[in-house]
Order: C-alpha cells, then sequence, then structure tokens
C-alpha cells in the first residue's frame, strides 16, 4: 500500500514515513517508562513498611498526573507536538488513578467491615 503511494507523489510517501517513525519513537518512550514504573515498583517491594509503600505509591500517582497535566498543557502551547504520546501518557495517569480510587474504595469497604464486628 504505501508503494502505491509512493508513485503518487513523493510528499505523501514521506508524511508516512514520517508518521511511523514518530510512532516508532513514541512506542520506544512509552516502553522505556514502563520499564521505569516496573524497576520502581519492585524497588518499593523491597522497602520498608506499608506507610512508606503507600506514601511512595500516592507520590508516584501525584507525579503522573501532574506529568500528564504538563503534557496538556505543553500540547496547547505548542511546545509539544506528538499528539500520540500525550494521549498515552494521559491514560495512563487515568489508569492509574482508577487504581487508585479502586484502592482506597475497597480499603474504606473493608474498614467498614471491621467496624461492624461485634467483638
Amino acid at each position: 500500500m504505501v508503494n502505491g503511494v509512493k508513485g503518487g507523489g513523493n510528499d505523501a510517501f514521506d508524511a508516512i514515513r514520517a508518521a511511523m517513525a514518530r510512532q516508532a519513537e513514541a512506542q520506544q518512550r512509552i516502553d522505556a517508562a514502563a520499564d521505569g514504573l516496573r524497576s520502581t515498583s519492585q524497588e518499593t517491594e523491597v522497602s520498608g513498611d506499608f506507610e512508606a509503600k503507600l506514601s511512595s505509591g500516592l507520590d508516584e500517582l501525584n507525579a503522573q498526573v501532574k506529568g500528564g497535566d504538563e503534557l496538556i498543557e505543553g500540547l496547547v502551547s505548542g511546545k509539544v507536538s506528538d499528539f500520540h504520546e500525550v494521549a498515552a501518557q494521559v491514560k495512563q495517569a487515568d489508569l492509574s488513578f482508577k487504581f487508585a480510587l479502586a484502592v482506597r474504595n475497597k480499603f474504606i469497604d473493608a474498614y467498614r467491615e471491621v467496624m461492624r464486628m461485634s467483638v
């Protein structure tokens, strides 16, 4: 299909090739970020007590949400030109926030269940 586009004009072929290169670069950055998150979560498992783990998890969540907000601002201001990277980071921050909210809700449910128990 790309060869058919090439016959019609080099501009379209070059645009497709550039888009594919940007997509590959964005995928590499996403993979690198995912590897960094995996290594961070493994370090967290080894360290300290529950409070420290909870605190570090909330700090990571906050950093992800702020990073997504900064990328959106950069996209609007023109500093960031790769929309796919921004969309992926915002989606990752959204999923992380929803996961943290679900964990919080489970903690609250467990607390309420313990409080209902008779001693």
